[in-house]
């Protein structure tokens, strides 16, 4: 079988171009109108394509960098490749998937976990405190979790946008998966109040940090 190029896949994405999903793509600061779950078909179908990822990634063009994420092998990067991808990936989604899908899953996670924290770049320190956040769920061992609420209770509400979300996150994992600093992560984000009026949709959990805990250690308790 005849694998697809990059200039066939640029045109089928082309094709898949809604000017609606665009629309509203752009009020959340992304630009490009491919429908995600399409775009995730086609990464099914294509498979895992390094090379291919590569020449994706490569255009600059967000849909194309959404689907070279998905195709990528996470051990196919060194670190210096990924920190140069996520300094380029300057819109939400591509920032996120690249960060939640990749580099999480390479072998140089944690050498970037911390060289982004200290970043003074508030886009690229998200992600470290993203991968922080990751830790603190799924391998806490060696984290300081009371030095990182020292942090977060310092500079949490002074964070510009996209840090103090990464931030207020880790806040709230670190009260959901540790009992013995949920009371310190309750007291930290009643008395900050981020995102304390945030407007959130029926149904869904707010991102103010006492409302989130509380909420996913009651679900915790009724799984249990």
């Amino acid at each position: 079988m005849v694998e697809a190029t990059a200039t066939e896949v640029l045109a089928e994405l082309a094709a898949l171009e809604d000017p609606k999903i665009r629309a509203v793509n752009q009020r959340h600061g992304d630009d490009h109108g491919v429908n995600l779950t399409t775009l995730r078909a086609i990464a099914k179908r294509l498979g895992t394509r390094p090379n291919l990822a590569r020449e994706l990634w490569a255009t600059g063009d967000s849909a194309a960098r959404l689907l070279a994420i998905q195709i990528s092998r996470p051990t196919q990067y060194q670190a210096d490749e990924l920190d140069a991808m996520l300094r380029a990936a300057r819109t939400p989604k591509v920032h996120d998937w690249l960060v939640g899908t990749v580099v999480t899953r390479s072998p140089h996670a944690e050498t970037l976990r911390q060289q982004w924290l200290a970043d003074p770049d508030p886009v690229v320190a998200s992600a470290g405190w993203a991968l922080t956040t990751t830790r603190v769920a799924k391998s806490p061992d060696g984290l300081d979790l009371t030095a990182l609420l020292d942090t977060i209770e310092a500079r949490l509400s002074e964070a510009p946008d996209r840090l103090q979300w990464a931030m207020n996150h880790c806040l709230a994992q670190i009260g959901i998966e540790h009992p013995d600093h949920r009371a310190r992560a309750l007291a930290i984000g009643e008395r900050l109040g981020v995102f304390r009026d945030y407007p959130t949709p029926r149904g869904c959990t707010s991102p103010y940090a006492p409302t989130w805990i509380t909420e996913m250690v009651r679900r915790q308790a009724g799984n249990s």
